[in-house]
């Protein structure tokens, strides 16, 4: 076997086995497919396991939210306990000691730092740099976690929107899931950040008593946490909606800036790939492609190419694919067999 052969054997499967009809006059074309431990989207098994998973997770309470509200409930109850006990050693305006341990640790977990309470003894100063580095990190947590939830979120909407329409086949959805995920997640995102603003501007105007620019003008500076400072929430009843808005408008801001930030890369990242599919190929990618220089390029070397140029694969990684291949290409005939891998994997004597 020559050497052409031995580099499409790195893609063991690519060439579909089932059978072509003849047909007359009609140039003969080399259909591809996925290796079996990755069947292609249009199985019906796997777009019925993909369904009654998704389904199933709308029913039971999705474990990264359990995680999140372990360590969110740990955060909370071990700093209100330590502000409250240091609640002598913290100045400001204080309605409710316990209260306002947790506003303190709320404010000081999102970095928001208003300043309407602030630790004044080394202790209280050593308690609020240990929570806001902890917190931080937690708040982190939080965003990945809902990242992985607002996911699943969008496959089930979709999902539930395949039984509505029977036309869309199973394959549709998943593609309409992979293409615009990150563009239904802003959307997602973005409205439930306009409510939070709406109704953060309502509640200091209704119960702080603050005007309608005072009031939009301290939800902007909190939920970008700013903190200046001037405006804040005072009153008791305040402090309580603080405590969850505070946590759930900065978490929301931090996420929509990130979706933002990801959906650009995605954006660039399928213009580079629509551009690589549609440049003219030239005898200087030609002689690029062509791994074993024997003047011809197979499929093997063409996908590898290809997904080079994309960005999906360096030559480190085909580097490291190719040591694996050898290794366990035992009788070095260039393909692998079941031999091989007995060989490979025995024990040495």
């Amino acid at each position: 076997m020559d050497r052409n052969g031995i580099r499409e054997s790195l893609l063991p499967g690519l060439v579909d086995p089932s059978p072509q009809k003849k047909t007359k006059n009609v140039p003969k074309s080399r259909g591809f497919r996925r290796c079996k431990s990755a069947p292609l989207a249009e199985h019906a098994p796997l777009g019925a396991n993909r369904i009654d998973s998704v389904q199933r997770s709308e029913s039971i309470i999705h474990p990264s939210f359990v995680k999140v509200a372990i360590f969110l409930t740990v955060y909370v109850g071990l700093g209100t306990i330590c502000f409250y006990l240091v609640r002598h050693q913290i100045e400001g305006v204080k309605t409710n000691g316990i209260l306002d341990a947790v506003y303190f640790c709320i404010v000081t977990m999102t970095t928001l730092g208003y300043g309407d309470l602030v630790p004044d003894s080394t202790l209280a100063k050593l308690l609020a740099c240990a929570f806001g580095f902890t917190g931080m990190a937690l708040v982190g947590l939080i965003l990945t976690k809902a990242a992985d939830y607002l996911v699943e979120k969008q496959e089930i909407l979709l999902m539930k929107a395949l039984h509505v329409h029977p036309k869309f086949g199973q394959t549709d959805v998943l593609k309409e899931v992979e293409t615009n995920n990150m563009r239904y997640k802003c959307i997602t995102v973005f409205i439930l950040l306009l409510v939070l603003m709406i109704s953060g501007t309502i509640f200091l105007a209704t119960v702080e008593k603050l005007d309608l620019v005072d009031a939009f003008y301290c939800v902007c500076s909190t939920i970008t946490t700013l903190g200046y400072g001037d405006k804040s929430f005072s009153t008791e009843a305040g402090r309580v909606f603080a405590v969850f808005w505070i946590l759930t408008s900065t978490i929301c801001l931090a996420q929509f800036l990130l979706y933002i930030a990801e959906l650009n890369t995605q954006h660039k990242q399928r213009a580079l790939v629509k551009f690589v599919l549609t440049r003219a190929m030239t005898n200087v990618d030609l002689e690029a492609a062509d791994l074993d220089d024997d003047g011809v390029v197979g499929a093997a070397e063409f996908v590898i190419y290809k997904l080079k140029e994309m960005g999906k694969i360096n030559q480190e990684d085909i580097r490291l694919v190719m040591e694996e291949f050898d290794a366990l290409d035992v009788d070095q005939s260039g393909a692998l067999s079941v031999s091989d891998l007995t060989l490979a994997q025995s024990p040495p004597p």
